[in-house]
């Protein structure tokens, strides 16, 4: 998940080819526009959506979140008692609801990964030009390995400047055109050339495409034969801080079991900071700020810089199986066609102290979003009409660990993939009051915005495309993965409008929790928190569900998608 939080009232805010899923910025969207009108009311428009007696309701949402983020689930990291705690506690609420399992008989999907606890040396060394720098483990870098092997040594690599480390046929882009890495490690800046520089007619502009994921980066570097990567972490373009790296990339990190146990994978993946690499290009005679700005126009050629690289990890692997929780309504007339709704219970677990503080709790990310899907499916259970599609209730492991759990669902689905009619997913419900935006991550993509939009009117509330496309939001929750393999999929939250204290209060929050508290032990519940902003996104979800399932047609991506090919070839339009 990615923004805002639960503490004081605050929570605000591979496919290779893939271009941009952020659809449309504030300033490109009519919608935006016409809602100005809307905000100029605040002072009179203050009262809460009235709640229908559906079951979805603040204290509901509130005392699951309150149960899930608590010091006794322990941050819910896989492996560890509390996700035992975690896939229990869910499994439980389901059958109380009397939801059924799974199609092998149990709520759980076997996930199976394999765990790495890298233990890299105190400090990394690069030489060259009569020059000699030494570098610190966690104050200057980041370092991992998805190989699975006791150790990891890199030697006397060269290092060379691959700009943003992207190859993208279709923008006529090729950051590694005439460039030999094997053996070297390649040094990369973060996002795309369009979304870090100031050429609005390179990708897409603003918004973030595939190309500039960490991810894809670590692939595209593998692919070329690269020994290392390091990514230069910059925290405007990043949209969180170095912290943050710190956090999600230090100690014991999940992956994907694959078949040669990481073999594939370069020796040595990581991340440098943005005063570590600027010494790096001193070093090397050469100016950081003019690599830059060379790396985000066309024409750029990757150089060498003259420096080698060296360091070394230790590893211990442990082979694990982790669970995916699942959970059924079957439908009465239509019951092989399926609405997934899905969110992530884990969180980071227990981690390096902050202020005392060692347990990572997770309650808006994305305790929130489980209580959410609890209260959906009370709210299902609840309604006179029974829906006559399934209606699949999914909570995925390794969200956090690079969307893991929703990975293998969809290359593993437990319900046929071309049956599945939509996957709408919850990651960060907010806790300050009613909001007035529904922002969709993704707008544009698939006529699920339609549906929204309706859901939304019923609630005074208008439809925004993300106003932060630059910071690739589609790409980091769990609905990508539906996307990928031709689902259509919606991720939408009241986020940029608050109902009660405007637009610019809710933006202050968002930025807030990215800086002070996203993957942090401060993300913690707060018994004050107003959640009725959570309760009326989780309702309006529920709405957009009930009206899928009662419909026989299945909603399309739009022209443009990069996804309409897939899920045509899965399920052709008739």
């Amino acid at each position: 998940m990615k923004l805002y939080l639960m503490r004081g009232c605050l929570p605000a805010a591979a496919l290779l080819l893939l271009a941009s899923c952020q659809g449309q910025s504030s300033s490109s969207s009519s919608e935006t526009a016409a809602s100005g009108s809307q905000s100029q009311s605040l002072s009179s428009d203050t009262a809460s959506v009235p709640s229908p007696a559906d079951g979805i309701t603040p204290a509901l949402i509130r005392q699951h979140i309150k149960m899930l983020s608590s010091d006794e689930f322990e941050g819910r990291r896989p492996f560890t008692a509390g996700e035992e705690k975690t896939t229990t506690y869910l499994a439980t609420e389901f059958k109380k609801l009397g939801l059924q399992p799974g199609p092998d008989g149990t709520y759980f999907q076997a996930v199976p990964l394999v765990e790495i606890t890298g233990m890299p040396a105190p400090t990394a060394t690069v030489s060259g030009n009569g020059k000699s720098l030494t570098l610190n483990y966690r104050t200057d870098y980041m370092v991992l390995t998805e190989r699975e092997v006791p150790a990891v040594a890199v030697s006397n690599s060269p290092l060379v400047f691959a700009g943003h480390g992207v190859v993208a046929p279709e923008y006529g882009w090729d950051d590694y055109a005439g460039l030999d890495v094997k053996g070297k490690t390649v040094v990369v800046l973060i996002n795309d050339p369009g979304n870090a520089g100031t050429d609005t007619m390179l990708f897409k502009g603003k918004a973030m495409t595939y190309y500039g994921r960490w991810g894809y980066k670590y692939e595209e570097a593998a692919r070329h034969g690269a020994t290392g990567i390091l990514i230069v972490h910059d925290t405007k373009p990043a949209s969180y801080p170095w912290t943050v790296v710190q956090s999600s990339n230090g100690g014991a990190k999940l992956h994907p079991q694959t078949p040669d146990h990481g073999a594939s994978k370069v020796a040595l993946e990581g991340w440098i900071t943005l005063a570590a690499a600027k010494r790096l290009f001193t070093a090397a005679g050469q100016s950081y700020d003019e690599a830059y700005a060379a790396a985000n126009k066309p024409g750029f050629r990757p150089r060498a810089m003259g420096l080698n690289f060296s360091t070394s990890l230790r590893n211990k692997i442990t082979l694990k199986t982790s669970k995916n929780v699942v959970a059924v309504l079957p439908g009465t007339s239509r019951p092989n066609e399926y609405i997934v709704y899905s969110a992530h219970w884990d969180h980071l677990g227990i981690g390096p102290a902050i202020a005392g503080d060692s347990i990572y709790n997770g309650a808006l990310d994305n305790a929130s979003g489980c209580a959410g899907l609890l209260a959906i499916a009370n709210g299902f259970v609840q309604a006179k009409q029974k829906p006559a599609r399934s209606i699949v209730f999914l909570a995925v492991t390794g969200e956090e660990q690079g969307l893991l759990g929703s990975a293998y669902y969809a290359q593993h689905p437990l319900f046929p993939v071309k049956n599945t009619v939509a996957n709408i997913n919850m990651d960060g419900l907010l806790g300050f009051g009613p909001m007035r935006d529904l922002t969709i991550t993704g707008y544009g993509q698939s006529e699920l915005d339609d549906y929204a939009r309706a859901a939304a009117k019923e609630q005074n509330r208008y439809v925004l495309p993300t106003q932060h496309p630059e910071t690739g939001s589609f790409y980091r929750s769990d609905h990508f993965n539906f996307a990928k393999v031709g689902v259509p999929a919606l991720y939408a939250k009241g986020e940029f409008d608050s109902r009660l204290h405007g637009k610019d209060f809710a933006e202050e929050q968002g930025k807030l929790f990215e800086a002070k508290h996203y993957h942090q032990p401060s993300d913690e519940f707060d018994p004050k928190a107003d959640l009725r902003g959570a309760a009326q996104d989780a309702r309006l979800l529920f709405r957009i569900g009930q009206r899928l399932a009662s419909e026989t047609t299945f909603p399309q991506w739009k022209e443009g998608s990069e996804f309409k090919a897939i899920r045509e070839k899965s399920r052709p339009v008739q």
